[in-house]
């Protein structure tokens, strides 16, 4: 039996959530085009008969502006000092940059097994990738490269088998059933994150945390779901609301039909607005909302 931790760390917006959805085979990272979507460190666990990979999805390496994102990068670095294997998640639709390697280096430097994930094939001209793949052996990165798409599932076997053998022999660390460290509740308040994320553009939902008031399973089978979308502006709470509620409605709604599929039954769902003003640079106010840097594994 072989079973490890693997951290998948790459540039904000480089598919990390994706790839980790796809070798899971189920959701349990949001996922959208906006950087810092990802908030948290989110295990991801895929269990075989004689394997078992634990990704650990961080958030994306991205210059720190406030204490959230502080914290976030705390994450990231953490994480990757206390796995088994990095994967280092590259975006190939970018092309390869100067400083990608730069960070490359930082991270083969732990010592700690190492390979390079270069994602997004499926949207990028084909003949850009042996000229990329030509950079890493220019620029003296000695690591395994897998040129793949989460989406259309091109070479993620090959990189699955990759990993395996590159795990301790090691018994489970979860039980078979497990795909996620995360409680129903949290992965509640991702949702209604993911689909203010893809509505809305800009600051605003970076500027967004989702507080869980009520979280329940009625005797009707109906879960009953009361949260806050906490912001930062008043003019952003406006135009979160929208004209007659528009905005609001139409969120929620795309957002409950999603919550209803992950939980397997209908929601009632009740969300209010509120303004809480630079709550990201506020130690009390995230530690209210959850975020905290995280414990060892």
């Amino acid at each position: 039996m072989r079973s490890g931790y693997i951290a998948v760390i790459g540039r904000a917006n480089a598919g990390k959530s994706t790839l980790i959805n796809v070798l899971v085979g189920e959701k349990v990272s949001i996922v959208s085009p906006k950087p810092q979507t990802t908030r948290d460190r989110i295990l991801g666990v895929l269990t075989e008969e004689d394997y078992q990979l634990v990704f650990v999805d961080t958030p994306g390496i991205y210059k720190a502006r406030n204490a959230l994102t502080d914290m976030m990068m705390k994450t990231t670095e953490q994480s990757a000092k206390e796995v088994d294997f990095i994967l280092y998640v590259l975006d190939g639709h970018e092309g390869v940059k100067e400083e990608e390697f730069e960070t490359i280096e930082k991270y083969k430097s732990l010592g700690i097994p190492m390979a390079v994930a270069y994602t997004k094939i499926d949207i990028m001209p084909k003949e850009n990738i042996p000229l990329d793949m030509a950079k890493f052996s220019d620029a003296g990165i000695d690591l395994d490269v897998f040129p793949i798409s989460a989406r259309k599932g091109k070479n993620i076997r090959a990189l699955k088998e990759f990993l395996v053998s590159n795990m301790p022999e090691s018994d489970k660390v979860f039980e078979e059933e497990i795909v996620s460290d995360k409680s129903e509740r949290f992965m509640i308040s991702e949702i209604m994150r993911e689909k203010i994320l893809l509505k809305f553009d800009k600051e605003i939902p970076h500027g967004i945390a989702i507080v869980i008031n009520t979280f329940s399973l009625l005797e009707n089978g109906v879960y009953d779901i009361n949260l806050d979308i906490v912001c930062e502006r008043a003019n952003h709470k406006a135009i979160l609301i929208g004209k007659q509620g528009k905005a609001i409605k139409e969120v929620s709604s795309f957002a409950r039909q999603d919550m209803e599929k992950f939980l397997g039954a209908k929601v009632f769902l009740t969300t209010y607005v509120k303004v809480k003003e630079d709550w990201r640079d506020r130690p009390g106010l995230l530690r209210e909302f959850g975020y905290e840097e995280p414990k060892e594994f």
